[in-house]
């Protein structure tokens, strides 16, 4: 069997790998999966890798694997961990952690104003794998951007940096972090005038910079050894995708509902009617992460959010004996309950982060109606993807629930029943979104196969 390109999920726990063929032809296809667990922590990502490929090799039944090329995304190691750091919070500090989460990353710290001793402290203890600096609109503002870059180059942490700030700082800073030995990459401002967000240029160099720094952490020093092509973040890897597929099917947003986090990502530039009310910018491409909703790790949050007893009550089910063996994977019908409720709760109070909402303001002259955050009034279609949302026997309802839940009207997300749902069947948006790096027309082809499309 020829196997043109196989792309490696790093996880946390378990490392993926998918097989694809025909990716050259106008009939790309998806051939399988193997898995294993992720070996990082042992102090070498390619045993990982390799047992991957093994149980790939195993499921197909082949002799030998074969492949043209790999290419891979990790969270492995605690993920892609960003610190950001700007001038004025509700500007260039959000701008940044946009622009981080955006391409994947943890943000792990953010400060606004000149970065106090504590600051430094808290920085120094976080370990980033990458710092992102910016502050001032260009021609604007110099002052807090230099203080903050001499403060960290004080610190000695070889974290990167990437500088996204005022332009008329970049050789100054660039000279601050050349003298004391720390990387240091120049990108577009991401904020360069008022009320004007420019994050694609700070998401591209992210993913740049992790790519070059990933291959000297503890553990991935030898990923070059199998992997050829592109490494990502893997939610950067999934916005890549969502991305691509919102060329084709235009306003969308993505739920991946994990046993960490729960992410949601949204490509939408919103409704006019909704643009006049805004009272400040927001990204086109935007992910979330709420590392308080997950399904495992975060399971006791989610129940004490719904309440432990209302639980037992709505689903008829014994909490205290389907806890004492809970499971990532459910097994029994009172796991797979709780896993659904556990999973609509996570889903519902990350869109309602995620979104937007409508705000009445009183000024002299009387009410006035305000739109705060993200607007997804425009969306057409939600995607369920990850674990949970693909694999669920009830996931068509989960979705459905997700999907209808502005039933007061003050989301700025549509109304009930007007939203499609569409599911990533075999699993594959991350990798897809790393192979349309290289690939674009194969990686959409196999994602609207993958959607049901």
């Amino acid at each position: 069997m020829n196997i043109d390109v196989l792309v490696a999920e790093i996880g946390s726990t378990t490392t993926l790998v998918n097989a694809f063929a025909g990716i050259n032809t106008d009939e790309p296809r998806f051939i399988g999966q193997g898995q294993a667990p992720t070996s990082v922590l042992e102090g070498d990502v390619r045993i990982g890798l390799e047992g991957a490929v093994e149980d790939l090799k195993n499921r197909l039944g082949l002799d030998k694997i074969e492949y043209g090329e790999m290419l891979a995304t990790s969270s492995a190691a605690g993920g892609l961990r960003m610190c950001v750091h700007g001038l004025v919070y509700d500007m260039t500090v959000k701008a940044a952690q946009a622009a981080a989460l955006g391409a994947g990353a943890i943000v792990t710290m953010a400060t606004a104003g000149k970065m106090s001793e504590y600051d430094i402290e808290d920085l120094v203890a976080s370990r980033p794998n990458l710092i992102l600096l910016a502050g001032g609109t260009d021609y604007g503002e110099r002052e807090t951007a230099l203080y903050n870059a001499a403060r960290i180059a004080e610190t000695r942490l070889k974290a990167p940096v990437i500088y996204a700030g005022n332009v008329q700082n970049q050789r100054a800073v660039m000279d601050i972090f050349k003298k004391a030995g720390v990387s240091c990459t120049v990108t577009e401002n991401v904020y360069p005038k008022l009320d004007k967000l420019n994050i694609e240029p700070a998401r591209k160099i992210i993913h740049k910079v992790f790519e070059e720094h990933i291959i000297k952490a503890p553990g991935m020093e030898h990923i070059r050894d199998m992997v050829t092509g592109s490494i990502m973040p893997t939610p950067g890897a999934v916005m890549e995708a969502v991305q691509l597929i919102y060329n084709e099917i235009g306003d969308v947003v993505a739920v991946d509902i994990g046993g960490a986090t729960t992410d949601v990502h949204s490509v939408t530039g919103g409704s006019e009617e909704i643009g006049i009310l805004m009272t400040s910018p927001e990204p086109f491409a935007k992910r979330t992460v709420e590392g308080d909703l997950g399904l495992y790790v975060n399971a006791k949050n989610l129940i004490e959010r719904i309440g432990e007893s209302a639980l037992q009550n709505e689903l008829g089910i014994d909490m205290e004996a389907v806890m004492a063996n809970y499971l990532p994977i459910p097994k029994t019908e009172g796991q797979f309950k709780l896993t659904e409720r556990l999973c609509r709760e996570a889903g519902l109070v990350a869109l309602e982060r995620h979104a937007g909402a409508l705000r009445y303001i009183y000024t002299p002259s009387g009410r006035k109606t305000v739109a705060e955050g993200k607007d997804l009034t425009a969306v057409k279609t939600i995607i369920g993807t990850g674990g949970a949302l693909t694999r669920l026997p009830h996931r068509e309802q989960l979705l459905r629930a997700l999907a209808d839940c502005n039933a007061t009207g003050m989301m700025l997300y549509p109304k009930p029943s007007k939203i499609r749902l569409l599911f990533d069947d075999d699993y594959i948006m991350a990798s897809l979104g790393v192979m349309s790096k290289h690939y674009p027309e194969a990686a959409l082809k196999l994602m609207k196969r993958s959607l049901n499309i």
